[in-house]
């Protein structure tokens, strides 16, 4: 009976996984980043703060996800973690400072309905129409994507990042999202 039971575990865990894409796999789009922003959050918590958050594709890999990271912001240190090929390994500990008088947490952004990666992914399909349709690019893929934070602290200026290249190299397209997803510019 012992067996059968660990043989019916085994095999659920593995239709389990084998039913999901890993994270390294995940498109570049909403629901791609959405996955990956649930990754993170399992690891990391949904009351997680950051300083930064970036998605990079390399074609021999896939998705790489680098984060920098803490669920105390008081203590004024942050890990800053990779996610590569489904392993995540810490770089290492950063020890922030701030203003006299003012909250580390007002340094941070937390992934929530405001700002998440599902819309920096929405952004990365709107980005690669936009090079298809404006520069005949066909077949953009991403070369990375992240939520650029201001040192400051003003959440207001916060921009979403998209850059992507043709499929058979060459230049890098960068596009910037105001937080709302309002365009900025593109750049290259």
């Amino acid at each position: 009976m012992k067996v059968f039971k660990s043989t019916v575990i085994i095999a659920i865990m593995v239709f389990i996984v084998s039913c999901g894409k890993s994270t390294d796999e995940q498109s570049a789009d909403a629901k791609g980043f959405s996955a990956i922003e649930n990754e993170i959050k399992s690891k990391f918590g949904n009351e997680a703060y950051f300083t930064d958050i970036t998605i990079t594709y390399n074609s021999a890999i896939g998705n790489i996800i680098g984060v920098t990271v803490t669920d105390a912001p008081e203590s004024l240190k942050m890990g800053q973690w990779n996610l590569t090929q489904n392993a995540w390994r810490q770089n290492t500990e950063i020890s922030l400072e701030v203003p006299q008088g003012s909250k580390a947490a007002d340094f941070m952004f937390q992934l929530n309905e405001k700002m998440n990666l599902s819309k920096l992914g929405e952004l990365v399909e709107i980005s690669g129409k936009q090079l298809k349709d404006e520069k005949n690019i066909e077949n953009p893929t991403l070369n990375m994507a992240y939520i650029k934070f201001p040192k400051n602290g003003n959440i207001a200026i916060t921009e979403y990042v998209v850059a992507l290249k043709p499929e058979s190299g060459g230049a890098t397209y960068t596009f910037r999202y105001k937080l709302n997803g309002d365009f900025i510019k593109m750049d290259y």
